[in-house]
């Protein structure tokens, strides 16, 4: 009799163990209109449910690419807002941005010379036909975008940067000015001269050397941002020619005599009106000459004929949708199928636009955007918008070194990652109810969940 009780009390540990191990745990960002975002958004529950619900099929045997991380754009703006508040509130924000426990960004972006959320129009070159970058200086930077860089590095030393110009120093164009591309299209463009060609490539290898002076390791160089529309702000217009041969004529060859450790990127591309990025793809002599190509507002229809024309490249996602400047709870939502259209078809990474702004939020143009973080610079406030509660969820729970798995479901855009113990799915619920799921790895049934109402919720599940 003793010998079986005890034996029933060890099938029940273990069968209590063995649950208690598989027990799924559901973390979770609330976006509920009026209610504030707190700048630790990311909340926990042991999963509850019993019974059935929506079905979704899960197989982390079945993986894709390797996951890069999510992260954001450091930018001017932001940086002088940052540098308004006192040191403490400072290390906070930064923090709740890049440490493990906060939103973890790992894959950040900075502009070379001005972008679109500069102050105004500069470069690091300013005296004309100054062809061997004698004048070249990043001094104007050393108050604002270098020190913002400087403080994610304290919270994620492994925090990778790329950088990509929004316009060439001006007198290396057709326009002579590095803005107002608007007022003559047809002069926004890169002068097509072999000693400016050369100067630029200078210029390339001369920026990542000055950062890495300063202890900030730029770690691709995309070559140039959206290069196919002529705006108000810093832009150039550089078709996939241009591109390819500047880079195989020039910037190689210039980054190889410096010992540049900074990879080369094509794009970056969209899909507005031209399909430039397939074009350059399609391009054997320009695709190889290149480490990477990088887009933005882009259509996934055209991520995959990229991929159906060269199985093995290499994507970098370099821009998140910037709205208007309205931060709403409808936008943060969008967020969620935004980052799974990237991810989803093989892109390994996310990267969202202005990470903070200023109490304005306009560009030096005179236009709003949306941001993660807002700093009234006069009343030292920091406000959490909720695109960074959708971003810190991400942020956290998409970890470089994870892998893409297979997942069958009929709910929507879901997003399904692995690690080497657990299974997570990404999934939002933006209705006022409940929504109860059945959650399978492969034919077996692994946890009924509940996700919460109006969240953007990740469920980790063990497989192992």
């Amino acid at each position: 009799m003793g010998k079986f009780v005890f034996t029933v009390i060890t099938v029940f540990i273990i069968s209590f163990s063995i649950n208690a191990q598989n027990k799924a745990k559901v973390y979770y960002v609330e976006l509920i209109e009026g209610q504030d975002i707190a700048a630790n958004p990311i909340k926990e529950m042991e999963a509850r449910s019993e019974g059935k619900g929506i079905s979704v099929r899960m197989y982390p045997d079945i993986s894709f690419q390797t996951i890069e991380g999510i992260g954001g754009a450091f930018n001017e703006i932001g940086g002088e807002a940052l540098m308004s508040l006192s040191e403490d509130q400072q290390n906070d924000v930064m923090k709740n941005l890049f440490d493990k426990n906060g939103a973890n960004f790992t894959v950040c972006r900075t502009a070379i010379g001005a972008s679109d959320f500069g102050i105004d129009a500069y470069s690091y070159s300013e005296v004309p036909n100054d062809f061997e970058m004698k004048g070249f200086s990043i001094e104007r930077e050393r108050t604002s975008v270098i020190p913002y860089i400087k403080m994610a590095y304290k919270y994620n030393p492994y925090m990778e940067l790329f950088a990509s110009p929004w316009s060439p120093p001006g007198w290396m164009k057709e326009s002579g000015l590095m803005d107002r591309g608007e007022e003559f299209p047809e002069k926004n463009v890169l002068k097509d001269d072999p000693i400016i060609y050369a100067a630029y490539a200078q210029y390339f290898s001369k920026y990542v050397e000055a950062y890495a002076k300063e202890g900030i390791s730029v770690n691709r160089i995309v070559i140039q941002n959206e290069q196919d529309i002529s705006t108000k702000y810093p832009s150039c217009n550089m078709p996939p020619k241009q591109m390819g041969e500047f880079v195989i004529d020039y910037l190689r060859p210039q980054f190889e005599k410096d010992n540049t450790p900074a990879e080369i990127w094509a794009g970056s591309f969209r899909t507005a009106k031209r399909l430039d990025g397939l074009e350059f793809v399609a391009n054997k002599s320009w695709r190889e000459a290149v480490d990477g190509i990088g887009v933005q507002y882009i259509n996934s229809r055209q991520i995959e004929n990229m991929q159906a024309i060269y199985p093995e490249i290499k994507f970098l996602h370099t821009e998140g949708n910037c709205y208007g400047g309205k931060n709403s709870i409808d936008q943060a939502f969008s967020r969620f199928n935004e980052v799974a259209s990237y991810i989803n078809h093989g892109v390994p990474n996310f990267c969202y636009w202005n990470m903070i702004l200023n109490e304005d939020s306009s560009s030096g143009w005179g236009w709003k955007q949306n941001s993660l973080i807002k700093i009234d610079r006069q009343d030292k406030t920091v406000t959490y918008n909720p695109d960074y509660a959708a971003m810190a969820l991400f942020g956290r729970f998409m970890r470089p070194g994870m892998k893409r798995v297979a997942s069958a479901s009929w709910y929507g855009d879901t997003i399904t990652l692995a690690d080497d113990k657990n299974v997570y799915l990404f999934i939002k619920n933006d209705s006022d109810d409940v929504k109860t799921f059945d959650l399978w790895l492969k034919d077996d049934q692994a946890q009924v969940v509940d996700i919460p109402a109006n969240t953007i919720s990740v469920v980790a599940v063990n497989y192992k």
